[in-house]
């Protein structure tokens, strides 16, 4: 697990309250069936699973972060939750039926996290990768969007290998798309800025914080969003 990603036990509140939720229909676009076993591997506070355990059998949340997992068991009472990473995943051999990743798999994108997701896989069995993007126009005020900007820039985003799942037995990858929308207040739209890496982790986070609460009017903000959900098939071998 990087740094980066180990600030969100800093701000577990502020993740829980401003990071989005996830459409139901995102589970239409994959096949995986609803008698199925399956994992939400870096389950955060368990948007994911919580809509994961409206569909599936059962759901099984791993998650390395305590602040987040105390979150998550509270929110998805019925979810297997275990501490865990991905390079290291509490589970038997072909244990589940499939496995996803909301908005985390760039956190792990590495060939031994790769190759633990598939041992844990039944041959036959679904990965499927979900990201959460924002759909122009937004609605924020155009100050406020200009600082985040510049302040995501200063960190770059983990990069990710577009070819690591070719290094490991899986298929086709194929991509699929759902609509939804997010309607925040100005206290989520905070908490949302508050649970981002690359403030969570600064020295100044409060500093900067109040920075960008002077550029954000009150009010709800409706956010046009878009799950991308790439999803592939573990072979045989």
């Amino acid at each position: 697990m990087t740094e980066p990603a180990k600030s969100f036990d800093r701000a577990a509140l502020e993740y829980e309250r401003g990071r989005p939720g996830w459409p139901d229909g995102v589970l239409d676009v994959v096949p995986v069936a609803t008698h199925a076993t399956v994992l939400d591997l870096g389950a955060g506070t368990g948007k994911l699973t919580e809509v994961l355990a409206r569909r599936y059998a059962r759901v099984i949340a791993v998650e390395p972060l305590r602040e987040l997992r105390a979150i998550l068991a509270r929110r998805v009472p019925s979810a297997d939750v275990r501490d865990g990473r991905a390079e290291h995943i509490p589970l038997a051999d072909a244990e589940v039926d499939a496995v996803f990743a909301g908005q985390a798999f760039h956190w792990f994108a590495n060939d031994l996290a790769v190759a633990e997701i598939a041992r844990v896989l039944r041959p036959g069995g679904v990965l499927a990768l979900l990201w959460n993007h924002d759909v122009p126009p937004s609605p924020l005020p155009e100050s406020y969007r200009r600082r985040l900007d510049e302040l995501r820039a200063a960190t770059p985003a983990p990069k990710v290998d577009e070819q690591l799942l070719e290094h490991a037995p899986f298929g086709v990858e194929h991509d699929e798309s759902v609509e939804h929308e997010q309607v925040s207040g100005r206290d989520d739209v905070l908490a949302f800025a508050a649970s981002v890496s690359w403030i969570a982790k600064r020295d100044d986070r409060e500093q900067v914080l109040e920075e960008l609460a002077a550029l954000l009017p009150p009010g709800e903000y409706a956010f046009p969003m878009r799950t991308d959900v790439t999803w592939t098939i573990r072979a045989s071998a």
